[in-house]
């Protein structure tokens, strides 16, 4: 089967403009991020170098973008609204324009804080002219990293980077520590994951089963997320190694959701699962040691 990979590409910090670049893998689906239906997917450099798995993946060198990160205030201030931009332009400083909807959206942007203890998912609105915008806020002073996963008119699934910095009072690190046991209690529901292989480069099977906390029968209702059963991002202990996994059957309602990956080197890895029951989405996050 063939295996589809998305650059994720640092950038250069400059005053109120924040640059990320790179070269696009494919992604003949027009999913976006590493949606693999059942493939392990090669996981993305921050840095602009995408790792191989040994499977046939094709590199479009000539399919260059950039995204442009900026705080419409100029700065971001902790616990108040900002207005984050987005814009993408390509090879020949041309905004881009034309955009394939990706998994019921036109951008999505993830972000998370420098130890992975927050995290969030949004989506931007596109006002037709060259410009992502959507309202967020930050709990806390410190550095965040911005991911937009974007598929432009034509061409490969995306997704640029970079850190910003919030201003305001920042908190203590946490550890990124694994944990002793995958099983999480989150709004009323029990979510075990079962990880099919703890080593690098080997493909691994995510199993998430999903109970209610109180009966602890299985909840075989969850809903479509974003056009499936759920979402999967994975991120490094550094944020570097980014990996966005979508299930091997989209239609799944549950209790059980599969995932196939490979964690690209050993280390400390975060893994967010994402689904959707009674209209709420819900986010269970979990930290796990690759060998």
């Amino acid at each position: 089967m063939k295996k589809r990979m998305m650059l994720i590409l640092s950038g250069v910090l400059t005053i109120g403009l924040l640059t990320a670049c790179g070269t696009p893998k494919e992604s003949a689906d027009g999913h976006g991020g590493s949606h693999q239906n059942g493939a392990a997917n090669p996981a993305i450099n921050s840095n602009g170098s995408g790792a191989h798995d040994g499977h046939d993946t094709e590199e479009h060198s000539a399919d260059n973008y950039k995204a442009s990160f900026s705080f419409a205030s100029g700065t971001a201030k902790a616990s108040e609204n900002t207005k984050l931009n987005v814009q993408v332009t390509d090879s020949n400083d041309q905004t881009v324009e034309d955009f394939e909807m990706n998994h019921e959206k036109l951008m999505h942007i993830i972000i998370v804080n420098k130890d992975l203890s927050y995290f969030n998912h949004i989506h931007p609105e596109w006002d037709g002219k060259g410009t992502f915008t959507v309202d967020t806020s930050f709990p806390n002073g410190g550095e965040y990293k911005v991911f937009a996963d974007f598929v432009p008119k034509g061409g490969s699934g995306t997704t640029l980077s970079e850190w910003v910095t919030v201003d305001g009072e920042t908190k203590p690190q946490e550890s990124v520590t694994a944990d002793a046991e995958l099983v999480k209690v989150v709004d009323g529901k029990e979510v075990t994951l079962a990880l099919g292989s703890t080593k690098a480069k080997a493909e691994a099977k995510l199993s998430f089963t999903v109970k209610d906390d109180k009966t602890k029968e299985g909840i075989s209702n969850l809903e479509q997320y974003l056009g499936a059963v759920g979402h999967v991002v994975i991120l490094s202990e550094d944020a570097e190694q980014y990996l966005h996994v979508h299930p091997v059957d989209e239609k799944a309602s549950g209790p059980e959701a599969e995932f196939m990956t490979a964690f690209p080197n050993p280390g400390t890895y975060k893994i967010w699962g994402q689904f959707q029951h009674e209209g709420k989405v819900f986010t269970v996050p979990y930290v796990v040691e690759i060998q």
